[in-house]
């Protein structure tokens, strides 16, 4: 048995949320307008992990939620609430997470008992990987120069392009992978190997080194 679980609100999304990432979402469902009400009041955060199968809303007599196992905090860095039954939120993704048990409420949330993954060691990014750094540094120049404001930016501050696990995160966000590809470089430990396996995929669908 694992030590240290903590038991946290879940939201299962289409898409994956890697630390540093950035994702704006639209609350409306009951079950997700409470959740948010009670982080906000108590400024926590809740847990973001990736569909396998089913709905991210609730629809009477769809198959069952299925959800991967390895997810990421979302913490909520903007909220706005233009009415009561509709939120605007923005989040950051912070830590990982390993989900050991999880439960649906009788009002559809999901609480899941979670184990707490280290965060990636700084890893200096090296000659071999400087082009990914590069081009992701290109990204974002070019989106300030045309006024993007920073929260409105893909990517959350600070910009670690020095930093293997921060370049390989953003790589993750950006190319188009399936959530299963997706979901296996969210669980590798190793910056360095994450960010070797995201060279790997970009040359095979460009079929140029990098």
């Amino acid at each position: 048995m694992v030590a240290d679980l903590q038991t946290i609100p879940l939201f299962p999304l289409g898409q994956t949320l890697f630390p540093g990432g950035a994702i704006d979402l639209k609350i409306f469902e009951v079950r997700y307008l409470d959740m948010i009400k009670d982080c906000v009041a108590n400024k926590t955060s809740f847990g973001i992990v990736t569909l396998d199968q089913g709905s991210e809303v609730r629809i009477p007599g769809q198959e069952d939620v299925i959800f991967m196992p390895t997810g990421t905090i979302a913490e909520i860095t903007y909220f706005d609430s233009p009415q009561p039954s509709l939120f605007y939120i923005k989040c950051k993704g912070g830590q990982r997470f390993k989900v050991h048990h999880s439960q649906r409420q009788k009002n559809g949330l999901w609480l899941g008992d979670v184990e707490y993954l280290k965060n990636d060691p700084e890893t200096i990014i090296e000659a071999e990987h400087q082009k990914l750094a590069d081009d992701v540094g290109k990204i974002i120049a070019s989106l300030q120069k045309k006024g993007v404001r920073d929260d409105q930016m893909p990517f959350a501050r600070p910009y670690e392009l020095d930093q293997c696990g921060w370049v390989a995160n953003r790589w993750c966000e950006i190319l188009p992978l399936t959530p299963a590809q997706k979901h296996h470089l969210l669980g590798i430990e190793n910056p360095h190997i994450r960010l070797d396996l995201i060279k790997e995929l970009i040359e095979e669908m460009t079929g140029q080194s990098q």
